[in-house]
C-alpha cells in the first residue's frame, strides 16, 4: 500500500468514525429524554471519536517515516564487511546509497562486489517488511482508537471540552511551527552572513560602491574583482520600487476611492474583479511584457527625443541615452502589477469606515469630496498605509520583472533610463548552478538576504507605528 493510499484509508476511517460516533450519541440520548439532556451536542461526540481514530494513526505514520530509514540503515550496516564498517562517514554514506540503488533494481552487484550481497538482500527484506507492516499497524491503531473513542461517548461526558483542548493544541502547534520556521530562517541566514563577514569586512559590504562578486580561483585569472559593495544594489532596488510605487499608489488609491464612494453597484461589480485579475497574472508574463513591449517603446521614444533635440539644438536632450534595459521599464510594469495590492486593501479599509462618520460630516454641510478628504481618508489611513507598505514589500522582493526588463548590471545610478539590478536578482544569480558554499561569492547571497530582511523589518515597524498613532485617534 502506497503512502497516499494509506492516507486516504485513514481519512475514510475518520469519516466512518464520525458517523458512528454521531449515531452512538443519538442512541444514548433516547433513554435520557433526547439530545437536549446530553452533556453536549452530538457533533462533539462524533468529533471526539473521529479524533481518537485519526490522531494516533497520524502520529504512528509520522514516527514511522522519521525512524524507519535510520533503523533499517543501522540493521543493514551490521551486514557489511568489516572493511566497509571502518570507512569514514562520507564514504559509508555513499556506499549505503549504492546499496539502496541495488535494492531498488538500479545497477548491478558487480560494481560493488559479491561480499555486499547479504547487505542488499537484508535491505530488500527489511523494506518489504516495513511496507507491509506500516499499513497493518496504522489500521490496527486506528481501530483501537475508534474503540476507545466509542467508549468515551456517554450522556454525562462533556466531549466539547476534550475537542476544544485538542483543537487549541493543534492551533498552538501550528503557530509555534510558523514562529520556529521564522526563527530558523533568520538564524540560518544570520550564521551564513557571519561566515561571509569573516571573509569580507562589514564596512566594505555596507558602504562599498562597487558590486562584482567574481572570486579568482587562481592567481592569473582575468576578470575576477571580488568587490562586494551593496550600495549599487540598494540604490537599484529603491529606484525601481520608487518608480513602481509612484505608479501604483496614486492609481490604486484613486481607484479604491472611486469604487468605494462614487461607483454604482453595477460598475463596482465589473471594475473591482478586473483590477484584481492583475494580481493573478504570473510575474513572468509581466516580465515578457516589460522586455518585449515597454522597454523597446521607452527606448524608441527616447531615441526620438534625442533626434528632435539634436535637430533643434537642445544640448541636454541631444545627449539623451536610453538603455535597452532600464529601471523605468521594470518600475512601470511592476507598478501595474502591484496596483491590486493598494486598490483592494484600500477599498476594504474605506468601506470599513463607520457610516456614522459620513452621516455626521454630511449633517454639518460638508460635500462628498470634503467628507472623503477630511473624514474618511484620515480614518482609513492606518489600513491604507498597511496596503502601501505591503505593495512596497512586494516591489522590493520582485525578481522576474527586474531580470527581464532591468538587467543584471550593478550600476550605481539614479537615472531611470539606465540598466540597474536589485538585491533579489543578485541573490538568485549567486545561487544558480553548482556553487561552493564556503566561498565569499555564495555566502554573499545570505548577507544580501539578511540586509533585505532588515529593510522589510524597518518598513513593518514604520507601518505599525503609523497604524498605532492614527488608530488611537479614530477608534
Amino acid at each position: 500500500m502506497t503512502l497516499s493510499t494509506l492516507f486516504i484509508a485513514v481519512l475514510m476511517g475518520t469519516v466512518v468514525s464520525y458517523y458512528i460516533g454521531r449515531g452512538r450519541s443519538h442512541s444514548i440520548a433516547k433513554p435520557v429524554g433526547g439530545v437536549r439532556n446530553l452533556a453536549t451536542l452530538p457533533s462533539y461526540y462524533a468529533t471526539l471519536m473521529s479524533l481518537w481514530a485519526l490522531l494516533p494513526a497520524l502520529l504512528l505514520v509520522f514516527l514511522w517515516l522519521v525512524m524507519d530509514g535510520s533503523i533499517i540503515s543501522g540493521l543493514v550496516r551490521s551486514e557489511l564487511p568489516l572493511e566497509a564498517k571502518q570507512l569514514n562517514p562520507d564514504s559509508l554514506g555513499l556506499l549505503m546509497n549504492q546499496i539502496g540503488n541495488l535494492a531498488e533494481g538500479v545497477g548491478t552487484l558487480d560494481a560493488l562486489g559479491a561480499e555486499y550481497k547479504p547487505a542488499v538482500d537484508r535491505l530488500i527484506h527489511l523494506n518489504s517488511i516495513s511496507a507491509t507492516a506500516m499499513p497493518v499497524l496504522v489500521m490496527l491503531v486506528m481501530l483501537i482508537g475508534m474503540i476507545l473513542g466509542f467508549r468515551t461517548i456517554k450522556a454525562d461526558n462533556n466531549a466539547r471540552y476534550a475537542v476544544e483542548r485538542v483543537f487549541n493544541a493543534v492551533l498552538f502547534i501550528s503557530s509555534s511551527i510558523a514562529v520556529l520556521t521564522t526563527f530558523g530562517i533568520i538564524f540560518s541566514v544570520l550564521f551564513e552572513s557571519i561566515n561571509f563577514f569573516q571573509k569580507v569586512p562589514f564596512m566594505d559590504f555596507v558602504f562599498g560602491t562597487h558590486w562584482s562578486p567574481q572570486i579568482a580561483l587562481r592567481a592569473d585569472q582575468v576578470g575576477a574583482s571580488g568587490s562586494f559593495g551593496v550600495i549599487p544594489l540598494i540604490v537599484g532596488t529603491l529606484l525601481i520600487s520608487l518608480i513602481a510605487l509612484t505608479i501604483a499608489v496614486p492609481v490604486g488609491l484613486m481607484s479604491a476611492i472611486y469604487l468605494a464612494e462614487y461607483a454604482s453597484r453595477r460598475v463596482r461589480g465589473v471594475i473591482k474583479p478586473a483590477l484584481e485579475i492583475l494580481a493573478g497574472i504570473p510575474t513572468v508574463v509581466y516580465g515578457f511584457f516589460a522586455a518585449l513591449t515597454v522597454a523597446p517603446a521607452i527606448r524608441e521614444y527616447g531615441d526620438g527625443l534625442r533626434d528632435w533635440g539634436a535637430e533643434n539644438g537642445i544640448g541636454w536632450l541631444a545627449t539623451l541615452n536610453v538603455s535597452s534595459e532600464s529601471a523605468l521599464a521594470a518600475g512601470l510594469v511592476m507598478g501595474i502589477m502591484i496596483i491590486p495590492f493598494v486598490s483592494s486593501l484600500s477599498d476594504d479599509v474605506i468601506n470599513a469606515v463607520p457610516q456614522s462618520l459620513r452621516d455626521g460630516s454630511f449633517g454639518l454641510g460638508a460635500t462628498k469630496s470634503e467628507t472623503i478628504k477630511k473624514v474618511i481618508f484620515p480614518a482609513a489611513l492606518p489600513g491604507i498605509v498597511g496596503g502601501v507598505l505591503l505593495a512596497a514589500s512586494r516591489a522590493i522582493g520582485e525578481t522576474m520583472i527586474v531580470v527581464m526588463a532591468a538587467g543584471l548590471a550593478a550600476n550605481l545610478t539614479v537615472n531611470p533610463l539606465e540598466a540597474v539590478t536589485t538585491v533579489t536578482v543578485q541573490i538568485v544569480t549567486l545561487l544558480v548552478g553548482d556553487q561552493e558554499f564556503d566561498s565569499a561569492k555564495t555566502l554573499a547571497a545570505f548577507a544580501l538576504g539578511l540586509f533585505l530582511f532588515v529593510i522589510t523589518l524597518a518598513l513593518n515597524i514604520i507601518a505599525l507605528r503609523v497604524v498605532k498613532k492614527y488608530r488611537e485617534q479614530y477608534d
